[in-house]
Formats: C-alpha cells, structure tokens, sequence
C-alpha cells in the first residue's frame, strides 16, 4: 500500500488532507507536516490540534495490559502527541527480587499495533447477514440507544439468565476491563448468566483440589534456585510467559547446577533454552509415562513411605477411606493387582512410546535427587481426560516427599500467590446460576436442556438459552472456541442469540458476528495497573500516553452511558472515573494491604512496585510442619491420592478416584486413527498473544503460521518443506503451510493456536486457525475444553 493510501486508511471523513504528506521516521505513524506545526491524527470530531513542533520526547512507562501471563515494561516515547517508538526496562539491578521485566517481541510490536491502519475507529452496526462482516458506521448516541434498549428488552423478555458476558478479554485485562463493565450494568439491571472456570487451566482447576483442597499447590519462583532436579512436564515459558521473571530463576536454577528436563511432543524454544534433556512423549499418554515412573519409584522403595503415611489418604490398603477396600488403592493399581496389569515401564512403554529404560532414569532420578521440582504446563491437562493429569503429577510429587519442601514442588495447577491490590471496581449479580465457561454454546442452543450433568450450578434448570451476548476485546465467540465451523452456524441463526454486543481494536473473526460493534482502546489511551498470571512479586502502573485515536472509547465509559440511558449512571460510576479507581486502588493498597506500597505519584513515577519478602513461599510448607493445625483443605483434612467423593460420583471409568492412564478419545488407542492416523496438537506461539498480534506483519516475519510435520510422516505423504497442505477431519478443514523438522514426534502434528479464521468463498480456512479442527465434548469432570485432543489427515495441496 502507497504512502497516501495507507495514511487515508487513518484519518476521518471531518480531516482535510491539506498538507504534504510524511512519515514520522518510523514505520506506521503518519503525519501532516506544515509549517512549524505538527497536527496529530486522533479523534475524528475535531480538526487536529497543531502542537508546537519543538516539543521534546517525553518517556512515559506502562504496562502491555493484554491477556498474556507476564506484565512487562513499555516505555512510551512520545512526541507532539505520537507514539514515536517503544523501548522497555533496561535496568540490572542484579537481584533476582527485582528482575528486569523487559519485553518480548510482542510487547516491542505494540507501537505497530496502536497505529495499524486497520484500527476499528468508529461504531458501526451489521447490515449483512451476521458473519460477513459488512457494517455501517453510526454515531455513538445510536451505539448507547441501541445497547440500551437491548439489554431491557432481551431482560425484560427472557429473564436475566438469556444474558451472557462471554469469557476472554485480550485487550483489557488490569483493574476493571469491558466484561467487568459488561457484567455491572447487567446486574444493575437485573442480572446475567454467570460462568466459572476458564480455556486455560479448566481441568486442572477442577482436579487439583480434590487431591489437595485447593489450586494454590506452587510455589514463589524463587524456591526453584534450592532445587537439584526440575521436570518441565508439558510447559514451555520460553514461548507462553506465565510471569516475566520466571524465566530469570529458571536460567540461575541452571546455573546453580540443577538438572532440567522437558517432556513434551516438541522441542520447544524451552527445550533450546532451558533443558539438559527432551522426553518426547505421545499427546494424550502422559499419564502412562505417571503410572509407569511410580510402579518404578514404589518396587524400587524409592518412595517416602513415611510421608505417604501421615500426609495422605489412599496410596496403600491400610491408609483407605472408611468403606472402600483395600485393592482400590494406588498402590495395589500401580502394581496390577486388581486389574492383572502392573504399570511397568514396558506396559507404557508401548502407549507412550518412550523407552522402558529411560522411564527408569527419569524414575530414579526424580525420586533420589532431593529436592525435585515436577512442574506442569497447563497444555496437557487440554485434553480429552486432562483432570488425570494434574492429579497424577501431584500424585509423583506425594510418592517422593517433595510436597511443602524448600526446592520440591507439590505438582497439580501450581498457582501460587502472595502478592495483592485491591479491586476497587465491584458488583454483585442477582443471578446465581452458572455454567462451565466452555459450554456457553450448549447454553446457546440447549440451555433449558442443561443440568447438574452438564455442569450447571446455582439452579436446576435455567429458564432462557443465551439471548444476549457482550464480547468484550476478546476473540472466543468464533476464533478462540472448539469446532469454528459449528460455532459458526449456531451464531449465524438469529433466532438463537438475538444480539451480539463487540467491543475490539480490529475487525477479527469474532467482530464480524457482532451486531454492534464497537472500537477499543489500547493500553496506551487508558489508565490501569498490570498484574502477572496468578504468579509474580510486581505490578506495573499502566500510564495513559495518549489520548484515544479516532473515536475509539474505552468500556468503562461506554457502559457508564449505556446506564445513563437506563436511569443508572450514578450507581454504575458511583462517581468515580477509570483514573479514580486506579487512584483508590493504590491508595487502599497501601492502607489495607502493603504500607510499603508506593503512593499514587510515586508509582506513576517509578512505574513499577516490586514486592519484597524475607523468605520464599514454599506451597503446604505449613500443612507439612503442623499438620494438626494446619490440615490440607480436603474432607479428611490430608492429601487425598483417593477422592471418596469422586468414588461416590461412580463413574469409575472417566473419573476414577485415584490418577490413572485412559486412553483418549481421538488418541493413539482410537479407532478413528485409521481414518484420521495422526494426533494434531496446538501450542501459544511466541509471535501471539492467544490470538492477539495475528495481525501484525512484523510478528509473521518474527515466526511464520506453519504446521509442523516430522519427515517421516510428511515423506509418507510426498510432502516437502515449504509446502501447502490441507489438514482435515469429521469437523473440518484448513490449509496451510508445513515445516518438515524432527522437532515434533512422528505421528503428530502442530498448529500454532490464534491464528484468525480466514474462510474463502467455500467456507475453507486459508490462514490454519487450528480451531477448525478441534472438538466442542467436554472433559468429564470439569466440563473443560479439549482442544489438544484431535485427530486429523494431512496431504499436499493440489490446485
């Protein structure tokens, strides 16, 4: 694109284009220069501001506020008004407690994403059918009216359970952001249908506390500088930022001489970076490889025998709940002595295709090297039975003592937490009914069809299906959710969800099935404070750079005159503005929280508040000291390797009491394989954020949207390096381009998850959304999503 055509892209029907064209030294700010004067390009409204053309380059910090795990430090440079690059922390202050959060190559892009031509800059309403993305501008009056009048209706109609705010928000993840806005204004009117659970960790989430009581099985990231041995069992923090600084403990746990492995189907930039050794394990078996390293640990009395005993219930017949018997126990399991079949390392040996003698290694290693850290990635609890593993690492981590011990690491969800602020920005919905957050289509079509089975709560029975939906910032209505296509016919039909509500920065694949769509704001032209994942000793204050570009406004404000219009502004704001509740979140912070929390000047100023601690946090390190005043949060009070509440749910078979190996639907024991013979599996691609960035072509050039293929399954199919293929099953259909490499294991492939749906005319995905091909059936326990569960055909494409 020319120049001057890229430059109309960004300015607004009430701008004249008066003056000569040029562009501002770095890629994607366009400006009009003449004269002394600079006149900046923002909101389309007024005719821009001329600022005095000498101003000097102010260095404003913030924080990316976007779904990803880690918050980084942007410095905004800024000049006239613009956005003229980006730079990030570049601090060494040596210690580990007050790392450098510098950014990725995500965070460093951002500048090209504020200024992208293809910014969404003014509302607009569907004219076409829902889903072809053809829209008309309106005014933001018409945008307010519409909501406003929407949200009564459907209310007032259906009842507060047919409203939905959807889950993910990938542009406004600090203090308040859209949904929250979102789900106030729907409880001040009434209520919304709740969710619980998420895409990220479901099973685990589910699964974990039934062994320990809680998720909270992690420990400070500084506790890895004690360990002597760490499994890496399914994560890749090189790639998929959990915390920015975890990285840094990992690298000096290295260097302090700790032995690192990473099992995993790939070899991953973490393998590259971290590891002194790749386990290459089959997707879906991992708990076949469990099985087998505990028959290993326990005939070779490597377990703790005396930690089993007065930590937990079930690994033996004489530590059982009351009225189970003895040969249910993981012991008697892992021995073959009911079913007749020992977990040997030979027995997993042919499911997971790792070698009987280096199951033993790994066996050995982890139980006699103390302390051992056997941490799991979420990415393999996203599978067809992915409660069993989680339980199953935590299960490992009981048999060898490493749970509530400096340097171990108790397995399991492994969220971790000792860092706070306040949430100033509240509300409390009427409605108590909830569903698992990955069934929100089955809410759609069948909602009054749903029970306790499916995983509702709160009631039994809703009275509506979803009528209503607020999307806000995030891309799960089409992209980010199992099975596109069918997502895709559910939507179309109007009958169904009568009124799609978008708010975004682009027209992604889930804009295109609003019916009003609204345009967003970056964390540039917003107040806010960033807060890692779950885990991490820091928050970064969220400094406004900016004002909005175009007509881009930001949720909160917008919601606030969506309640103006229903009578209920006051109590919606309660008078406060997003800078107010940044401000009263700092300063009840310091008040009720931390008193060595900064002030609100001094934390705008540093930019970032790094918590400081004595000592690490060593998860159960309470529970293990004093366990009779500290007992773990389960009914017996201990670490239940048998859950006597999972036994009475009696469905042994999907959810057994204790962690075992099942093979997966659409797994290497499925029939279906020989239709569809190989596993696909998906990863968080550095140059994403879920599916965040897919946009920008800096981040293609930094890592391409390609498949990975092993050579012996690709010279199977004729297929080369390079080469376009079209990747299939019952669900359906993509292309994309292949990487032949042996970074993946025969008989899998990989499709880097977020890329955006791109359909043609036949309804054939051009750009390799993986989300095509994989499948809406929950996992049986918590209801999460499987979507590292498929299987799939590949072959070269022909013209």
């Amino acid at each position: 694109m020319s120049e001057k055509n890229h430059l109309k892209n960004l300015l607004t029907n009430k701008m004249q284009r008066r003056t000569f064209l040029k562009w501002s030294g770095a890629i994607g700010i366009p400006v009009i220069a003449g004269g002394i004067g600079t006149k900046m390009l923002v909101d389309s409204k007024e005719e821009p501001t001329v600022l005095n053309a000498k101003e000097k380059e102010k260095i404003i910090s913030t924080c990316s506020i976007n779904n990803c795990g880690g918050r980084c430090v942007i410095k905004a440079h800024v000049k006239d008004g613009v956005v003229v690059r980006v730079s990030t922390d570049t601090k060494e202050s040596g210690d580990l407690s007050t790392p450098p959060l510098r950014a990725c190559v995500r965070g460093r892009n951002y500048r090209s994403m504020l200024y992208h031509p293809d910014r969404l800059k003014y509302p607009m309403k569907r004219v076409g059918k829902r889903g072809e993305g053809k829209f008309k501008r309106i005014s933001w009056e018409e945008a307010i009216e519409t909501i406003a009048s929407e949200v009564k209706r459907i209310g007032d109609q259906y009842g507060p359970e047919s409203r939905y705010v959807n889950y993910a928000s990938g542009q406004s993840w600090g203090l308040h952001g859209g949904k929250n806005a979102a789900r106030k204004l729907l409880s001040l009117t009434g209520g919304f249908l709740n969710y619980r659970n998420d895409y990220s960790s479901g099973a685990g989430n589910v699964a974990t506390p039934y062994t320990y009581g809680t998720n909270n099985s992690g420990s400070s990231f500084d506790t890895l500088l004690h360990s002597k041995y760490i499994i890496l069992w399914g994560q890749n923090p090189s790639e998929m930022i959990f915390s920015t600084p975890y990285r840094e403990y990992l690298m000096q746990a290295k260097k302090n001489g700790a032995k690192i492995i990473v099992i995993d189907p790939r070899y991953t930039d973490t393998v590259i970076t971290f590891a002194d050794e790749w386990i290459p394990i089959l997707p879906t078996t991992d708990n076949a490889l469990m099985d087998a390293m505990g028959y290993v640990i326990i005939t070779e009395k490597l377990h703790d025998q005396a930690f089993l005993d007065k930590y937990c219930i079930g690994f033996d017949g004489d530590h059982m709940p009351d009225g189970v018997p003895k040969e249910e126990s993981l012991k008697s399991y892992l021995l073959g002595e009911k079913d007749g079949v020992a977990k040997t390392p030979e027995w997993a040996e042919k499911i997971c295709h790792i070698p009987a003698d280096k199951i033993r290694e790994i066996a050995r290693e982890y139980a006699k090297t103390k302390p051992a850290a056997l941490i799991q990635g979420w990415s393999a609890q996203r599978q067809a039975y992915g409660e069993q593993f989680m339980r199953g690492g935590a299960q490992l981590a009981c048999l060898t003592g490493n749970v509530g011990k400096i340097g171990g690491w108790a397995a399991g969800t492994g969220y971790w937490s000792r860092s706070d602020i306040v949430y100033p920005f509240s509300y409390e919905n009427p409605v108590k009914a909830s569903i698992p957050c990955f069934l929100w289509t089955k809410a759609v079509e069948k909602g009054t069809e749903m029970t306790a089975a499916d995983g509702l709560e709160g009631t039994e029975k809703l009275s509506a299906n979803i009528k209503l939906i607020f999307n806000m910032a995030g891309n799960m209505l089409i992209n980010q959710h199992s099975d596109i296509n069918k997502t895709v016919k559910l939507l179309e039909d109007e009958s169904k969800v009568e009124f799609i509500v978008v708010s975004d920065l682009f027209m992604t694949p889930s804009a295109k099935f609003a019916d009003i769509l609204l345009p967003g704001t970056t964390f540039f032209e917003r107040y806010d404070v960033g807060v890692p994942w779950c885990f991490g000793d820091y928050v970064v204050f969220g400094d406004k750079t900016i004002d909005p570009l175009y007509e881009c406004r930001d949720e909160y404000d917008v919601f606030a005159d969506v309640a103006e219009k229903l009578g209920l502004k006051e109590k919606f704001t309660e008078g406060k503005t997003t800078l107010d509740l940044v401000k009263e979140s700092v300063e009840r912070t310091k008040k009720e929280l931390d008193p060595s929390f900064p002030s609100y000047d001094e934390f705008r100023r540093k930019g970032v508040h790094h918590f400081i601690y004595d000592a690490p946090l060593v998860g159960f390190k309470e529970q293990i000291d004093d366990l009779e005043n500290h007992p773990f949060e389960t009914p017996t009070g201990q670490i239940e390797l048998f859950s006597k509440t999972l036994w009475d749910m009696n469905n042994r078979d999907e959810i057994p009491a204790i962690a075992k190996y099942i093979p997966a639907w659409e797994g290497p024991e499925d029939p279906l394989k020989e239709k569809f013979p190989l596993q696909l599996i998906s990863w968080h691609y550095k140059r994403r954020c879920h599916s965040t960035y897919d946009n920008q072509p800096w981040l293609e050039e930094a890592a391409k949207q390609e498949m990975w293929m092993n050579p012996k399954d690709a010279e199977k199919r004729g297929i080369n390096n390079g080469d376009r293929v079209q990747v299939n099953n019952e669900r359906g259909s993509l292309y994309i381009d292949v990487k032949v490499t042996p970074r993946i294991i025969p008989g899998v492939v990989g499709i880097p998850q977020g890329a955006w749906y791109t359909p043609d005319k036949e309804g054939l995905d051009q750009r390799g959304s993986v989300n095509v091909l994989t499948s809406q059936r929950p996992t049986p326990l918590a209801k999460a999503n499987p979507q590292l569960t498929n299987l799939v055909e590949v072959k070269k494409f022909e013209e």
